[in-house]
């Protein structure tokens, strides 16, 4: 059977994107044989606003067209994200956190009741049964340290929505060695197991 990847590119820049060259690597590397949706979030995506949460929190069959029309793009996302064995998201860090667009990507798709649910013992994740690889690039930040608010984040959202087997490949401090830095990168991709 045929997988599915999402891909989900977060870099601002089409060209010259280390994040995009490492997702292009995970891909031939873990699914070379799957099927690719991609998600460019350099074309953007708007902020959730008062209409769309109020849209958000009516129930379904009681939502005017309008409110069905606000949330129309969320429901295409989560649908990508439903539809995917494998997520591969390419996150450049910006300012120490993940870039604006992959937050909006995030508000769009972590829903109560459609992508996660509140239960006695606290949230539950519903997109349960996938496989998740995050392509890290940074010009001076080093990933997974004290001021890197990006990847603990990804990985926390993720896991909220159910998405916990999270694999990381980081071209860290590029502005430092970015020789290095794509060397250790390059290796770590060999690593990773391709998909069954």
């Amino acid at each position: 059977m045929t997988q599915t990847v999402l891909r989900i590119d977060a870099s601002a820049r089409r060209q010259g994107s280390i994040s995009r060259q490492l997702t292009d690597s995970i891909i031939n590397r873990v699914a070379p044989d799957a099927e690719i949706a991609t998600r460019d979030l350099a074309d953007g995506l708007p902020l959730i606003n008062e209409a769309w949460v109020d849209a958000n929190f009516t129930p379904a069959d009681a939502r005017t067209p309008e409110q069905r029309q606000t949330l129309a793009l969320s429901d295409t996302l989560v649908a990508e994200v439903t539809a995917a064995d494998i997520i591969v998201i390419g996150l450049p860090i910006y300012n120490f956190g993940v870039p604006a667009t992959l937050k909006a990507w995030v508000d769009l798709v972590a829903r109560a009741g459609v992508t996660f649910r509140y239960t006695e013992a606290g949230p539950e994740g519903l997109l349960t049964g996938k496989r998740a690889y995050i392509a890290v690039a940074s010009g001076g930040t080093e990933a997974g340290s004290e001021i890197d608010f990006a990847t603990g984040y990804v990985r926390h959202v993720l896991g909220f929505i159910g998405i916990t087997d999270v694999h990381f490949v980081a071209a860290d401090r590029l502005m430092l060695d970015a020789e290095s830095s794509m060397k250790k990168a390059n290796a770590q991709v060999e690593t990773l197991g391709v998909a069954a």
